[in-house]
């Protein structure tokens, strides 16, 4: 697993445990060589996202148990991958990021500048 640094350049904090996030199902937006996708950015769910999500084919708001995954509900954090973040940004439609939240390898792919845009503010 890659270091535990969040994209402000501090500790990665939780991002949910209901529903349990991440790929390492952890609750934290970790990353390491597995995880092909990169799950790195907490996200808070909107309907708006969701929709465009299950447009493009990643249906994320239907239960599957199977996967140990309950569906998400607007106003759920959930760690997304770093590409469908900067694609959900580009169709107008990306969710609020929750910063701390957010692991520094999301950088790779998106902006800083880009997440501050789309900053949650509590």
């Amino acid at each position: 697993m890659d270091s535990k640094i969040n994209v402000l350049g501090g500790k990665l904090e939780l991002c949910s445990n209901t529903p349990l996030t991440e790929f390492y199902r952890d609750g934290c937006c970790n990353t390491g060589p597995e995880d092909a996708g990169r799950h790195t950015v907490c996200v808070i769910a909107t309907a708006e996202f969701l929709a465009l999500s299950k447009y493009l084919g990643n249906d994320l708001s239907t239960p599957r148990p199977e996967f140990r995954f309950p569906g998400l509900k607007p106003g759920d954090r959930w760690c997304l991958c770093a590409s469908r973040f900067l694609q959900a940004a580009q169709e107008f439609a990306a969710p609020k990021v929750v910063l701390e939240a957010t692991h520094e390898r999301t950088l790779d792919i998106v902006p800083l500048e880009l997440l501050q845009a789309h900053a949650f503010q509590p």
